[in-house]
């Protein structure tokens, strides 16, 4: 995924510490009235109930603004600010998901259906972007094993594969005069990285449900690896024997690997990744912030890839 235009995220978009603690305020006295004021550029969302996870970054989050308008959803367009202004015409409700292949209990569900029995939590991950940038984003979801373990995956499954819904009577970057990428957008885990305890299924952000742009209403957040590995607006999930072809695997094998396991010590063809620009940081003095190992992650995730070439499995 390339950036179109290398052009930084100006400081009048940053919300004040001050705007955000009073959205923040504003927000919960909406909850207890369970509805949420749809804001300019913004479909209406809704308050979620959510756990604080031991498995938070304690960083400074990135503003709600800056997490919403600057994305990649090439569904929607490639240019940054194509998702906030086009993906509106999205319809998230219903949304079924099937989940099938090497499993003893095959299931098709209402995503409403499912969330009845899930306690959510708010899971503060770091997202980097295979493109140089970073956010830390309050994600609302949940573990993506807890589901895959209700359909019981059998022993033949290695992998686990993902599909993004194609609509391109909605999603016009899926429109034949648009082809950025061959549809439906497909990405895949191993299973063990499929189980591991840091991998959700995001339903929100911010305490609220997840806006269109961000992939609504159901994506993988996977905070090890690039951003580029969590699909969005999943309607499908497959437990497969063999290595799944994902969709920037099959555009470009040379730049976007099957793992994508952020690595400072492995430079992209084009640039370097050694170092990073964090969203809603600006200014002449600013500087680049190194980047982490597996994205900060490497204690909890570093032994899932024991043994492998991270420069050839990259």
């Amino acid at each position: 995924m390339l950036i179109r235009r290398p052009s930084d995220v100006s400081p009048s978009e940053i919300t004040s510490k001050g705007i955000y603690l009073s959205r923040r305020g504003f927000l919960a006295a909406a909850s207890a009235l369970a509805i949420t004021p749809a804001l300019p550029g913004r479909v209406a969302a809704n308050p979620l109930s959510s756990a604080k996870s031991p498995l938070s970054t304690g960083e400074t989050l990135t503003s709600r603004k800056d997490i919403t308008t600057y994305n990649n959803f090439y569904e929607f367009g490639t240019d940054k600010s194509d998702p906030a202004a086009k993906a509106h015409s999205l319809t998230t409700k219903p949304w079924r998901v099937k989940i099938d292949g090497l499993v003893g209990r095959p299931t098709e569900f209402l995503l409403e259906d499912l969330l009845k029995g899930i306690a959510l939590e708010e899971r503060i991950y770091r997202h980097r972007c295979v493109e140089g940038w970073s956010m830390v984003v309050p994600w609302v979801g949940f573990p993506l094993s807890e589901i895959l373990k209700r359909v019981e995956p059998l022993g033949g499954a290695k992998f686990v594969a993902f599909e993004t819904v194609v609509r391109p009577e909605e999603m016009p970057g899926q429109r034949p005069s648009f082809p950025a990428l061959p549809w439906p957008y497909v990405e895949g885990l191993r299973l063990d990285e499929a189980m591991h305890p840091l991998t959700i299924l995001a339903v929100g952000l911010y305490g609220e449900t997840l806006p269109n742009q961000n992939g609504a209403p159901l994506r993988l957040v996977v905070p090890w690896k690039y951003g580029f590995k969590g699909i969005k607006s999943i309607v499908r999930i497959s437990l497969v024997e063999k290595q799944p072809g994902t969709s920037w695997e099959r555009q470009n094998p040379r730049e976007y690997g099957f793992y994508s396991n952020v690595n400072p010590e492995v430079d992209h063809p084009r640039w370097t990744q050694k170092t990073e620009r964090r969203i809603g940081e600006s200014g002449l003095f600013t500087k680049r912030r190194a980047t982490l190992p597996f994205n900060g992650y490497a204690e909890q995730v570093a032994h899932l890839y024991a043994g492998m070439d991270l420069r050839k499995d990259y």
